[in-house]
């Protein structure tokens, strides 16, 4: 066994307070021979996604000790962007994601661990885990807590997640359902714990942390509820004692440009979250890995869109773990798209992980012969609106509205917008702008699946586009395209606009555009006022004046 990290807090006569102190945490002599493992936990009891994550830590603990490694749980915070949603506390969650790297990073260090457990679920706990890890770059592992069952329709039977709740309400705004739908579609839709259930963007962090090599197959769709995820944790414990022991491999020996290529290559395969853009370029800037949206809509252009998932599509993640999983949608995809010799936490190498899977629902995981799009389900826009670039989930926009000019009808907030949608406002041929909702704007970034559900909901899904500096929830499809870069806060286009100009969304040529002059552009910009922070004092203060652009994965600058 290698010298470990621990020995600087318990071996040496110097270091008998500090041991003392472990004592005092009913830890024996014995265990200073022994590798502390970390476990970073995200429990809480309100969020949904970690309300079991008590018992998986349990779980964990007992696992680590059978392996011959000491347990030493921590926990994290925990933002459910579901609950966030729509209120002023949706500003709170991607900032949440540098508080978790922080806090990570401070315990591993202060502490001394010899490797890391990570138990996230949620959307920003993932990668900020993640971020905390590469930098203390020792031995880790990521178990998440696993995905929720989908729910059922009260009425149809068809199964039905958190979006369903979100479009009911648009649906019952406009007197499509009643109220009493509406009720028993919310009492319906989220039977029990886990992530949401459909590839958003929880799930869609998950599933690719598989093909990051951060994480053991099964990750990201096993149920949390499936006693198959169970094995998953003590394996994942099991292995982190292990690793411990060798002393690797750690994440900056994983995280290369091979594996994030792996990485999004599944991601436009199965049309995963847009977030997953924002957190895989803020991951590349922490591993010190360049990595760029131009790269991605290579890898978008090369790869098949061959697994639809809600909300583009009517399977959930549950289908899709039936159908094989991960490895599975992987070993569909012809080998050249791949970086097979990548190595993971199992030991084994991509490739040989992929080797042991085998796809068995054709639906699911569609063949290459059959596939929703010859390219990737997420893509990269360009243009006058967006010099630094924007993201839509191509995979969950109607073939109708891929290229699409209307008229904008602006809002300066996503509460406005909402006000405005369910008002009657929008209307068919609008494209609704939602601006000051960026990194810095909002300040953090808010998602807007409130707006985009009620647009759907209120049947205008084909008729009506919407595009924001803020960004959406994995559970939004449409057309709408998020993380529109530069934002208006820091003097971007969309900040410019006014009711009625003309803009058009070419998702085939990757271009957005307003139809404006040069000359009526510098003569807005010239009038406009220089932008004032809505937010003064705490921590969203602060977070507003370092965090850069979407294009850097809203990463706070160094």
């Amino acid at each position: 066994m290698k010298k470990m990290v621990s020995d600087q807090i318990k071996l040496g006569n110097e270091r008998a307070p500090h041991r003392s102190l472990l004592f005092a945490c009913g830890m024996s002599r014995a265990d200073m021979k022994k590798p502390f493992i970390g476990i970073c936990n995200s429990y809480e009891s309100f969020v949904p996604g970690h309300c079991h994550l008590n018992k998986v830590g349990e779980i964990v603990k007992q696992a680590v000790i059978a392996a011959g490694g000491v347990p030493m749980e921590f926990n994290t915070i925990a933002v459910c962007d579901g609950i966030a949603m729509a209120h002023p506390g949706m500003k709170f969650s991607l900032p949440s994601r540098e508080l978790i790297a922080d806090s990570v990073e401070t315990v591993a260090r202060a502490h001394c661990f010899d490797a890391l457990i990570c138990i996230p679920n949620c959307d920003k706990i993932v990668p900020g885990m993640l971020l905390g890890a590469l930098r203390v770059n020792i031995p880790t592992i990521f178990c998440s807590g696993g995905p929720m069952a989908p729910g059922k329709h009260p009425k149809t039977g068809k199964d039905t997640d958190l979006n369903s709740v979100f479009e009911a309400v648009g649906a019952e705004n406009v007197g499509k359902i009643t109220k009493k739908d509406l009720a028993a579609v919310e009492e319906t839709s989220c039977p029990g714990c886990g992530s949401c259930s459909g590839m958003f963007t929880a799930n869609s962090m998950n599933c690719l942390y598989e093909a990051l090599g951060l994480a053991l197959p099964g990750n990201g769709t096993i149920l949390a509820t499936d006693k198959r995820r169970v094995a998953l944790w003590q394996a994942a414990a099991k292995r982190a004692v292990e690793m411990a022991k060798k002393g690797g491999p750690c994440p900056r020996e994983l995280i290369t440009k091979e594996s994030l290529d792996n990485a999004l290559t599944l991601d436009m395969a199965m049309g995963g979250s847009t977030n997953t853009v924002l957190h895989t370029l803020a991951i590349a800037r922490e591993a010190g890995v360049d990595y760029s949206l131009q790269r991605m809509n290579e890898l978008s252009a090369r790869t098949p869109y061959i697994c639809k998932l809600a909300p583009s599509g009517h399977y959930h993640v549950s289908d899709l773990d039936k159908a094989g999983g991960i490895m599975a949608i992987l070993g569909r995809l012809p080998k050249k798209l791949l970086n097979l010799k990548t190595k993971t936490v199992s030991g084994k190498t991509l490739g040989q992980q992929i080797a042991a899977a085998k796809a068995t629902n054709d639906d699911v995981i569609r063949t290459l012969d059959n596939p929703y799009s010859k390219d990737g389900g997420l893509c990269v826009l360009w243009g006058n609106l967006a010099e630094k670039g924007s993201v839509v989930k191509k995979g969950g926009v109607a073939p109708s509205m891929m290229t699409f000019t209307g008229k904008a009808i602006c809002f300066d907030s996503q509460e406005e917008a909402c006000a405005g949608i369910l008002s009657g406002k929008v209307k068919a041929g609008h494209v609704v702008v939602i601006r000051y909702e960026g990194p810095k704007g909002g300040p953090g970034m808010q998602e807007m699946l409130a707006p985009t559900s009620y647009i759907i909901g209120a049947g205008l899904g084909e008729s009506v586009a919407l595009i924001t500096d803020g960004r959406f929830s994995g559970a939004t499809h449409g057309a709408c395209v998020g993380h529109v870069s530069p934002e208006a806060a820091e003097g971007g286009l969309i900040g410019l606009l006014k009711d009625g100009d003309e803009i058009t969304i070419d998702i085939p040529n990757r271009a957005i555009n307003a139809k404006l002059a040069k000359s009526e552009i510098a003569k807005r910009r010239k009038a406009l006022k220089p932008w004032q922070p809505r937010i003064r004092g705490g921590w969203l203060e602060r977070y507003a004046q370092f965090v850069g652009n979407a294009s850097t994965g809203a990463s706070l600058k160094k």
